[in-house]
């Protein structure tokens, strides 16, 4: 799915991400890295391969799209360093020239030499890119740039001719703020209604879907 923002074409991709194509920049939010391994510490059962699935997720999308870079808009790690945050390091060194760029959010608490050992270049509040701000939560006031966030894993619902009720996650454009799922499988939804006149597009198992 193609959209146009602020005169900027961007592509909306069924596997949870933006690719600006003008800057070669492909972005993300709440990956969650070390959020499974982290639940299996404390004793809650969580499949190990979660998070390999969402780097394999990744590594299709930098096939697809061949990014110069990689921008995440906060929450890339969920907690400490552990197994899925190693399992990071070592995708990491298969894209050793990729520009990598973290927006913190509110679940990284890494210390500086971490994302230095991983090469991840920090944000602490936001990065701006003109026309774009991105940020990890929506501000609350605005001003000339149009903000691109995450944090709230924003989805739809959407009803079929017999009565089903099937939840997906979107993607949400605003009047000065997009929303971008919750990159991660390992998190939930929160459901929004539309109608505000802001535009949702689903992202179904084969596409994304204008509604």
């Amino acid at each position: 799915m193609i959209v146009n923002c602020r005169a900027e074409e961007l592509i909306l991709s069924k596997e949870r991400a933006i690719y600006w194509k003008s800057k070669a920049l492909l972005m993300i939010s709440d990956m969650h890295i070390g959020k499974s391994a982290h639940f299996r510490k404390n004793g809650i059962p969580v499949p190990a391969n979660v998070g390999l699935t969402d780097l394999q997720r990744l590594t299709a999308l930098m096939q697809e799209f061949k990014p110069k870079t990689l921008l995440v808009t906060g929450d890339m790690f969920h907690n400490n360093i552990n197994s899925d945050a190693n399992a990071f390091l070592e995708w990491r060194s298969v894209y050793p020239d990729l520009g990598v760029i973290l927006v913190k959010g509110n679940h990284d608490d890494l210390k500086k030499e971490d994302y230095e050992a991983l090469g991840i270049e920090v944000y602490t509040k936001e990065l701006l890119i003109a026309p774009f701000r991105f940020i990890h939560d929506k501000p609350k006031n605005t001003d000339a740039y149009y903000n691109i966030c995450g944090h709230i894993h924003p989805g739809v619902v959407l009803y079929g001719k017999a009565r089903q009720r099937l939840k997906f996650p979107c993607f949400y454009f605003g009047s000065d703020c997009a929303i971008m799922p919750a990159f991660s499988v390992f998190t939930g939804l929160k459901i929004l209604q539309p109608g505000d006149g802001g535009q949702f597009y689903a992202i179904t198992p084969d596409r994304v879907v204008q509604i």
